[in-house]
């Protein structure tokens, strides 16, 4: 199997070809550090299999990944990851990658995950598939306000009904700074950037934070 590892890290790249050479039948043919050079080598030695970061400098992997698979269909890509964020896992296998592996993986989830597409076999690190499945088995967690603590929702509740830092410290039992820290972790959390927005999303939510 003649694999081409692409990662913008000398020392990734390294320690992945020592490891990979340890691997029977599994030969490191070139190292590429970002979506040109990884097209470039891909296209000059044709490799079996490619083991593609996801987040590269410039073009991104999954960037990568479709001009490779442009060049040279029949070589089969795994990408691999820091993250198991399953926006990203779904992009690279409707884009043609046959695997995805997370970096923390033990060296033997790598070399399954080789195998398995060498073989023509789809393998996703367990991590991802649990994370897939789960929606699939009604078991997703809960996002958006319904994932704020008991507390912030009872916060985010009286935000929704004009109540001031204040009024709802006192109402509480506790300092306004704290209520300050908890609408500081709210807009955090829910990806609001200035205090109106959260206000208008308190008020949006009112019935469902009860």
């Amino acid at each position: 199997m003649r694999v081409l590892i692409v990662d913008d890290h000398t020392l990734v790249r390294a320690g992945l070809s020592r490891l990979l050479q340890t691997f029977t039948g599994v030969d490191v043919v070139a190292e590429a550090m970002n979506a040109d050079q990884a097209i470039d080598l891909a296209v000059m030695h044709r490799p079996d299999l490619v083991l593609l970061d996801l987040s590269l400098p410039g073009r991104n992997g999954l960037e990568a990944l479709s001009g490779i698979l442009g060049k040279v269909p029949t070589t089969r890509v795994v990408m691999m990851s820091m993250h198991d964020d399953a926006m990203h896992v779904r992009d690279a296998l409707d884009r043609g990658a046959v695997g995805f592996v997370v970096k923390d993986a033990a060296p033997l989830e790598l070399e399954l995950a080789l195998r398995s597409a060498a073989g023509g076999d789809v393998f996703l690190s367990p991590r991802i598939s649990s994370r897939m499945i789960a929606p699939l088995l009604g078991k997703s967690k809960p996002v958006g306000v319904a994932a704020l603590p008991p507390r912030q929702r009872e916060i985010l509740s009286q935000i929704g009904r004009g109540l001031s830092s204040k009024e709802i410290a006192a109402d509480l039992g506790i300092s306004v700074k704290t209520v300050e820290t908890h609408r500081a972790r709210m807009m955090e959390a829910l990806g609001c950037r200035r205090a109106n927005e959260l206000v208008l999303l308190a008020v949006k939510h009112l019935n469902e934070l009860g």
